[in-house]
């Protein structure tokens, strides 16, 4: 019972979450619209997200060793690998080798500002679009604690929570410990060069993107919706 809030919050978020993820990459191929066959590098991610994208893609999902790397029969149409490493040093891989990088609330666990920065760096490098989701300080559920206005709370009385939770949940408590979420104006000097879009949930922002879509995808976008 002494966790009982975080079983029911988790039971109460899939739901949520799945339209959310379903919605976003709706808004993903319209701001984007990636051709048939584009190479993206998805920073964090799971295979999963992507059976909401119907276009055929190359796409490379990148985590930390020990993350697990599974494709569902439902995302067959794309042609996905797995790789391991750190979002925020991809020496591994040149200036300019992707399309598109993608990120889906990441960018708040890889560390403080400086790793921020790192990340948002090796994004702008790798590729000339992206497409970089992180959740709002300012919705009123946090979204990795469950908890209300969270990151309003005292410092101490964040840590008295978070020392009862690590008795029994100690993973998910450090995950809770480390995330740095960002403001709207730490995300626009991180991707000066894109947009920042809201996306809104009960007429509150939810989260904000990042996105820089390739000119000539832009183009090729409107000139499909003027012919239809």
């Amino acid at each position: 019972m002494r966790y009982l809030r975080y079983q029911v919050f988790q039971s109460l978020k899939a739901p949520f979450a799945e339209f959310s993820r379903r919605s976003r990459m709706k808004k993903f191929c319209q701001k984007m619209a990636p051709h048939e066959g584009a190479k993206v590098l998805d920073l964090g991610g799971t295979a999963a997200i992507w059976a909401f994208v119907d276009t055929p893609l190359n796409i490379k999902i990148l985590n930390l060793p020990g993350s697990p790397m599974n494709k569902p029969p439902s995302v067959a149409h794309h042609n996905i690998e797995f790789v391991v490493g750190d979002a925020t040093d991809l020496k591994e891989f040149e200036d300019g080798e992707f399309d598109i990088v993608f990120s889906n609330s990441v960018i708040e666990h890889v560390g403080g500002r400086g790793k921020q920065l790192a990340f948002a760096e090796e994004v702008k490098r790798l590729a000339p679009a992206y497409w970089v989701q992180t959740p709002s300080i300012w919705f009123p559920i946090e979204a990795h604690s469950g908890m209300p206005f969270w990151f309003f709370y005292p410092r101490a009385v964040r840590n008295w929570f978070m020392a009862r939770w690590s008795q029994k949940l100690p993973a998910w408590t450090e995950m809770v410990r480390q995330t740095r979420v960002l403001k709207h104006i730490a995300l626009r000097f991180l991707f000066h060069d894109g947009h920042i879009d809201r996306e809104w949930s009960f007429l509150m922002v939810k989260s904000y993107i990042a996105y820089k879509p390739r000119p000539q995808w832009r183009g090729d976008l409107r000139r499909r919706q003027s012919a239809a």
